[in-house]
Order: structure tokens, then sequence, then C-alpha cells
């Protein structure tokens, strides 16, 4: 709620009041924490780049390689060529700034989670003695966050947003199935992760009151008011009760 200012109720798109400069706020936080994170891949690309991509092969998922479980972390921040890094900035940007603005913790949270399942899932199911790097099943994992939140955290505004990137992005569906030279299996996992993301990381909301646990209770049922009792008990005495 907000009163100084001229400040504007902003409701969450359900009916509940919300702080406009909250969400602005916090709108501007995910901007900036997504410029950071591309300003990031970007630098690393050009180091990778100057050293021949290396980085990316140290560096990257390598199918059931033990000693090379540390690319489950590394790998999101490599790329295996300009054209690779151009694809995956852009969707990244996006999905990444939709997915934050409703609190950058959350955010942070989620995309543990996504890295995490994404990785192993590469990691786990990818051809054998190939090697996988990319932001890009961390794209599919924020895009597969946006397109449920709205459902799980019933916003309307959400479920509308999530709706239209569905329709704008939809030709990305297709990367979900098998292609010959594509990690695949990081977008899949990392899809599926974005998806169980929206409901761990749903809004709770507060149970109302109930009665014998059935049904909420209406305002002001089963209650008497000092003043309602006099009128009753005088009802009576007129009638000679």
């Amino acid at each position: 709620m907000f009163g100084r200012r001229g400040a504007v109720k902003m409701g969450s798109g359900d009916g509940r009041p919300g702080d406009a400069e909250a969400v602005l706020a916090e709108a501007l936080r995910a901007f900036w924490v997504m410029v950071g994170v591309l300003a990031v891949i970007w630098v690393v690309q050009a180091v990778n780049w100057a050293d021949g991509y290396r980085l990316s092969l140290h560096y990257g998922i390598h199918t059931r390689d033990v000693t090379g479980l540390t690319g489950v972390v590394t790998a999101p921040f490599l790329h295996l060529s300009w054209a690779h890094i151009e694809g995956n900035s852009g969707p990244l940007f996006i999905f990444g700034f939709l997915a934050a603005f409703r609190g950058v913790k959350k955010f942070l949270s989620l995309t543990v989670l996504i890295v995490l399942v994404s990785g192993m899932g590469a990691w786990l199911t990818s051809g054998p003695n190939t090697v996988t790097a990319g932001a890009s099943g961390v794209v599919f994992g924020y895009f597969g966050y946006v397109i449920v939140r709205g459902f799980f955290d019933r916003h309307r505004i959400d479920i509308v947003v999530g709706l239209v990137m569905a329709l704008c992005f939809a030709y990305q569906f297709a990367v979900l199935l098998p292609h010959r030279g594509i990690s695949w299996q990081g977008h899949l996992f990392g899809f599926v992760a974005g998806i169980a993301g929206g409901w761990i990381l749903r809004e709770r909301r507060p149970r109302a009151a109930t009665d014998g646990g059935t049904r909420p209770l209406p305002s002001g049922a089963g209650q008497t008011t000092p003043g309602s009792r006099a009128d009753l008990l005088k009802e009576l005495d007129d009638l000679g009760l």
C-alpha cells in the first residue's frame, strides 16, 4: 500500500495491493543484475577467444567424467564461438530479467537450481567424449520458469507475460528435441528445472481461518455485540418472555 507523495496503488494481478515503487526498484535491480551477468560472460568470451577457446575445452562439461564435474558450474559462462554467445545473449537477458523482476533473491535460488539440473543432465546424458559449454541450458530454464510462474503464483499479469513469451519464442521448443551438434540435453533439463523452480519457489499465501477446517467463516459470523444482545433481551421482555 502506498500513501505518500501521490504514490499509485498497484495490484499484483489478483486483487491484492502491491507497492509500485518497490516493484519498480526490484525491476531496476533485475535489470542491472542481468547487465552484470552479460558483461561477465562477454569478458570471459574475449579471454576465451584470445586463448583459442581452450577455456571451453578445459572447463566445459565433460560427459560422465568425474574430473570434469566443475564444468557444471563453469560451462554457462563459456561459449564456443562469437555466433554462439550472440545467439544466447538476447534470450538470456530477456528471460533472465523477466525471471528476476519479482525478486532478485528468489532469482538467485532459481539460477542455482537451473545450473545444477541442466549441467548434471548434460553431464549424464550427452554423447560420449563430448564437451558442452554455453548458457543455453540456463536460458531454457528461465524460459520455462517465466511460462509457468504466473499459473503457480496466480498473478494474472505474469500468466499473460508467460503466454506471450511462449508464443513469441515458440520456435525454441524445437531445440528441446534431439539435434546433432546441439546440447539438447542441457536445454531439456534446464527447461524442466525452470518449471520445477516455478513450483518450488511459488508464493505461499496464508490460509484463511476456517470453521472446523471446512470453509472460511464469513465476516462477523457467530459474533454478538453488546448492543445486539441488549436489543434481543428487550424484545423478549416486551413479549413477556
